[in-house]
């Protein structure tokens, strides 16, 4: 059923002191899914800014009995403390138990993990989906509350989108780690590597995992140039340039043009969303918009949204593009003889479209689009992909900084390599000041590229 034909009603409330503290319990029930959420406030949230707000989905098996299977009872109680702690604050549970597979079958899902099956495996097993949760009602919940935006509580980057999806402007994430043991380190590990959910982990001397805290050493060296970006945009007249891209160990980005590959860890992803905070502006191309529709927004971390920049020569930008609907509204770099009505009718639903001259290939002039960039004022520009736009900036010499993410895998598709011609192979710069940190199962490598001289 789609959201604006759910009808969402509370039908009754009640104070509830806990060992928290005391919270007013709003009853929730709806005809989307014929279930009876919960919503647990503190203090006052109508029309507040900021409010700190856990989406707890249902888990009988942690929250009620305990089970040190899953994290999920000690990230309840967790959460409840925090926003006692902070004065206010909402916690929604939602009745979706077991990634919404139901009871039943999750108990089936243990049986299989015990053999060996992942959770991710076993919900696949079952004829499920790794998992199946609808963030419609909490969205719906949080506007009938009154609240404006949300700090949200959460290691799961798939609820925050979901949320922001639905409407709700999370001004914050807040990451949600409670201890590990030896019986839900598994399922731990399994929720960041194979669901990208933000946990950091990590290997004691002994072999038993731990949580260790996020170290992003490696931003420091990413960082030390940026703090001269403005004297940099003076000197040469355009952005500082961060070209910053994950590649597999067979240096494949994508498994082939047009379908995008999930490379990157929870901790390299928050470190690409800690690199998008740092840079005034981010720019992609219009192949990797097409394909993946991103917000590039920050949303792992804190920090500022950067300007989203597309380069698109035909302007073939779509009007259903999530950069539409980020706070900044996207430009589009496009040739002078692209056709103005395409540019009238992108500027009508929000975009700026930039004209600037072409390339002999009839691509984007790459260092007029600089200049102009550093004519309007930005100091600092990430360029984040796909394929064509790395090749071609390398081609053009126009990188300052390159932050590289080397996951450990096999892929055999697209690599930056084939967007060169053989003519063009020399354009590769060596790095200098490399340094390097693994994160995760990653491997970041930062440096400064140098080439040789013609």
């Amino acid at each position: 059923m789609p959201p604006d034909e759910c009808t969402l009603t509370s039908a009754a409330s009640a104070r509830i002191p806990s060992a928290e503290s005391e919270f007013q319990l709003f009853f929730y029930a709806g005809d989307r899914d014929d279930k009876e959420h919960l919503a647990l406030i503190k203090g006052e949230v109508a029309g507040k800014e900021d409010v700190l707000v856990r989406v707890h989905s249902e888990c009988f098996t942690g929250d009620v009995l305990g089970s040190r299977r899953c994290d999920c009872g000690a990230q309840l109680q967790a959460a409840l403390k925090l926003i006692a702690d902070a004065g206010s604050g909402v916690l929604i549970y939602l009745r979706q138990e077991g990634r919404g597979i139901g009871l039943l079958d999750k108990l089936t899902a243990y049986n299989l993990q015990d053999q060996g099956y992942d959770t991710v495996d076993a919900n696949l097993l079952l004829g499920h989906q790794a998992d199946e949760r609808d963030y419609t009602v909490a969205a719906q919940i949080l506007k009938d509350l009154g609240v404006r935006s949300i700090k949200l509580l959460t290691n799961n980057p798939h609820k925050l989108d979901s949320l922001q999806e639905l409407g709700i402007e999370v001004s914050a994430h807040i990451p949600l780690q409670t201890g590990v043991c030896p019986e839900d380190a598994g399922y731990l590990r399994t929720k960041a590597r194979r669901m990208k959910h933000l946990l950091v982990l990590d290997e004691l001397p002994n072999g038993s995992p731990c949580y260790q805290p996020l170290k992003l050493g490696i931003m420091e060296q990413i960082n030390t140039p940026l703090g001269e970006a403005a004297a940099h945009r003076q000197r040469l007249g355009r952005p500082f340039v961060t070209l910053s891209y994950a590649q597999s160990l067979d240096g494949s980005i994508a498994a082939r043009s047009g379908r995008p590959l999930a490379l990157s860890g929870s901790q390299s992803m928050a470190l690409t969303h800690g690199l998008r905070a740092a840079h005034d502006a981010i720019l992609v191309g219009i192949g990797t918009l097409l394909a993946d529709n991103p917000r590039l927004n920050v949303r792992l971390v804190e920090g500022k949204d950067p300007q989203p920049i597309v380069v698109d020569s035909r302007l073939r930008f779509p009007p259903y593009a999530n950069l539409l609907r980020n706070c900044r509204a996207p430009w589009i770099a496009t040739n002078a003889d692209a056709d103005p009505e395409r540019q009238a009718a992108l500027e009508k639903i929000g975009a700026r479209v930039l004209r600037l001259p072409a390339a002999v290939n009839g691509w984007v002039d790459l260092a007029a689009l600089l200049r102009h960039l550093g004519e309007m004022g930005l100091n600092s520009l990430m360029v984040e992909g796909g394929a064509q736009i790395i090749t071609s900036f390398l081609a053009a010499r126009l990188v300052d900084q390159v932050v590289l993410t080397i996951a450990p895998m096999l892929v055999g598709g697209l690599r930056v390599m084939d967007y060169l011609g053989q003519s063009q192979v020399n354009c590769f710069p060596r790095l200098r000041q490399v340094s390097y940190q693994r994160l995760g199962e990653d491997l970041v490598l930062r440096g400064e590229p140098h080439w040789e001289s013609s």
